[in-house]
């Protein structure tokens, strides 16, 4: 009898193993219920499979920067204890699609005022768009070429 996917356990060792990630961030994971065991008769843990392809998001948004609480209220989206779909993680997949953009903003912003704020020397609390960045002169200084790349992203995720 073929075993379904969802019944395929894992230990831990071989969870880490083959998610390429430590005992120890697996169990920081589960702490933090971005995956979940279910324990044997000995007290051991055991993981679905599916938990890899979570591990492999978790370890993804890291790199682009999503917080481990953003992927916690993203992930518990998806259906517990059993395989998400290719629609779920579509799904999962789109709410982080206007953050990325808003970071991708940000660092194009960034990257335009450095250094002239650097070579300006004064960070004022009142007026730097860096440390200032929702001040009323900001929209209408530096940042207002940055509107049509904006207008292009929102397009795009119509």
């Amino acid at each position: 009898m073929k075993q379904e996917y969802s019944e395929v356990w894992l230990t831990i060792g071989e969870l880490a193993k083959r998610s390429g990630v430590s005992v120890a961030t697996i169990r920081f994971y589960e702490e933090k219920d971005l995956i979940w065991s279910t324990r044997t008769a000995g007290n051991q843990r055991r993981y679905q499979r599916a938990m890899l392809r979570r591990i492999a998001i978790i370890k993804a948004a890291q790199q682009v920067g999503i917080s481990l609480k953003q992927i916690k209220e993203t992930l518990s989206t998806l259906p517990k204890q059993q395989v998400a779909t290719k629609k779920d993680w579509q799904i999962m997949s789109q709410k982080w699609q206007g953050q990325l953009d808003q970071q991708i903003m940000m660092l194009l912003q960034l990257r335009q005022q450095l250094d002239q704020c650097i070579g300006c020397g004064c960070l004022s609390l009142e007026q730097c768009p860096l440390r200032n960045p929702e001040d009323c002169l900001a929209e209408k200084a530096m940042g207002a070429h940055f509107q049509e790349i904006l207008f292009l992203l929102n397009q795009k995720n119509e």
